[in-house]
This record gives C-alpha cells, structure tokens and sequence, in this order.
C-alpha cells in the first residue's frame, strides 16, 4: 500500500445526534446509517489519504426552532469533529458548524470554534432558508470571518423552492450542482466577494455548474452598470480563480475538461464526499482525466497544503 499522502477537503463523519436528527429530513438520504470512525480511517488508508477535513452539511430543515437547541446540537457537533481529530493526530482537520440560522449564536459559536478547538474554517451551506451565501443575512458572520482570514468551506443543499420538484431524481443529481452555481453568483455579483476578500471560499463538485455558465456570468458582467461593475472590479474571471474548489463528484473528464478551461488548476483540492464516494475512486477517476503527474500532486496535496500550511507538518 503507498504512503498516506492525499488531504481530502471534502469527508463528512456522522455524529448520533447528526444522524438522528438529518433522518427527520425525508428529502435527505441518510446513507451513513453504518458510520464509524473505523470505517472512515480504513477508507483513508485505502486511498492513501493522510488527512481527511471533516465537514457536516446542515440544511434549515434539520434546525430546531428552538435557538438553544440548536446552538447545543452545533456545539456537540464541533466538539465530536474535534474529538476526533484529538485522538487521531494529524489524520483530520476540522470545518465547524454554525447555527447560521441564528446569526448571534454562530457568533459565539466561530469564538468558541477558533479559540477553543483550534478548527480549521467553518462550514456554511450554499442556501439557508431560501437565503444564499453574500445575502445581507450572513453580513455579521462575513465580517467576523473576514476579520480572521478564515476558511469558508461550503456545501450545496436544494433550496426550499426546489426541493424535491422530480420525484423519481434526488435532489443532490441536479439541485447540489446548480445550488452551488447560485450561491458563486450571489457572492459576486452581490459584491460580497470583493467586501470580504480575506475569506478564503472553498466550493464543492468543482463548482457546481459554474464552469459551463462561466461564459454567461462575463456576459452579465459586462452588459451591467453602476454598482453591478463596481461590485466586480477585476471581471468575472480573476474573481472566480480566487476561490477555490473540490473534486468531489466531479472526478471525470466531463467536469474537470470544463473546469480547466476557467479556473487555474492551482485553485482544484482533492475531496471526495466520504461516505457516499471513496479516496480510492475519486483519484482513479481523476488519473482518467489527463492531468500531468505535476498537476496530481498538487490537487492531491499541495494546494491544500497552501491553503492549510499546517497540513505539512
């Protein structure tokens, strides 16, 4: 078996009070029933991955109208993350929730986040409650995580108006990848992108359907006026290759031959959506897709590690 060395950006575990309460949710498959620590480790090794983010998407329908509530479950949820990077060192990092329902508790729960368990970013939906990422909503979170150059590892969702429109297609086949395009399109043309610039934006399934729209979105720019411009400075283009984004469901010639033609290679993490697809799989179909063996080594590692410097310890 090769050394571990890959940094998976994009690994979700499966804490109890998680589980339990994602299976209220009948448009989410759960599908990590069976979830261990083990499993997750053996996964790794098999893909020869050295360090694995976790991350918990959260969509508004598993939040509990009650704030205290939700707070404790984002808490129980970050502590577990963070046991379990405690006990395994240096094989997981860890991208915390947020109540981001409830813009004063994921305040408290970022300082307790960075101060106390010493996370790596946090984790923010592409959509919460119909309201997508640089909404005026997330204004006191963006400043917060502005102020601390953080990491914003987001996550798609199917927003509330289209959850669920074709019965026989779950909601991830079409609605992740497009909720994802949205939530890129807010935060540019919103301005967001330019108000926040220390964030640190990571997008999952390379970005969803934003590479082959990308044509669309310069177009936009450049017919708009007045604040439009100037919440782009720079153009559509410099802009999305600030970001970063994962390969997640995305390993194969289809999304990566459109990817390439926008986003600088520099800017591509390795993630493969654990449990639901494994380490193994996604670098198989990633050397399926005509990377130089240069071009590998930094998708597996080495833009993470730019990102994550600590990573290389």
């Amino acid at each position: 078996m090769p050394p571990a060395f890959r940094i998976d950006v994009h690994h979700h575990p499966s804490p109890p009070s998680y589980a339990s309460t994602r299976g209220q949710d009948k448009n989410w498959k759960p599908g990590d029933d069976d979830w261990s620590v083990q499993k997750t480790l053996d996964s790794m090794n098999e893909g020869s991955v050295a360090t694995s983010m976790l991350s918990l998407p959260h969509a508004a329908q598993i939040w509990p109208g009650d704030r205290t509530e939700a707070r404790r479950l984002a808490r129980d949820w970050n502590e577990f993350m963070s046991r379990m990077a405690q006990d395994h060192p240096g094989r997981f990092g860890v991208f915390a929730s947020l109540p981001i329902l409830d813009i004063e508790g994921s305040l408290l729960e970022i300082e307790h986040a960075f101060g106390v368990l010493k996370v790596d970013g946090v984790t923010l939906m592409t959509n919460i409650g119909d309201r997508w990422l640089g909404d005026v909503h997330y204004a006191p979170v963006f400043e917060e995580l502005n102020r601390r150059g953080a990491i914003v590892y987001t996550h798609p969702v199917a927003p509330d108006c289209c959850r669920g429109l074709l019965a026989q297609t779950h909601d991830s086949v079409i609605e992740y990848a497009t909720d994802t395009t949205r939530a890129i399109a807010q935060l540019l043309f919103s301005g967001s992108a330019a108000r926040y610039p220390k964030i640190r934006f990571i997008f999952s399934h390379a970005g969803g359907t934003m590479p082959f729209l990308a044509q669309r979105f310069i177009n936009a720019h450049r017919f708009s006026k007045g604040d439009a411009q100037a919440n782009l400075p720079d153009g559509v283009l410099p802009a999305l290759n600030r970001f970063y984004y994962d390969t997640a469901q995305a390993a194969h010639p289809y999304a990566m031959s459109s990817f390439k033609q926008v986003v600088q290679l520099s800017q591509l993490l390795f993630g493969t959506d654990f449990p639901y697809v494994s380490a193994a799989l996604t670098a198989k179909g990633l050397q399926g897709c005509g990377f130089a063996e240069q071009e590998l080594a930094g998708i597996y590692r080495g833009n993470a590690v730019r990102l994550l410097p600590r990573l290389d310890a």
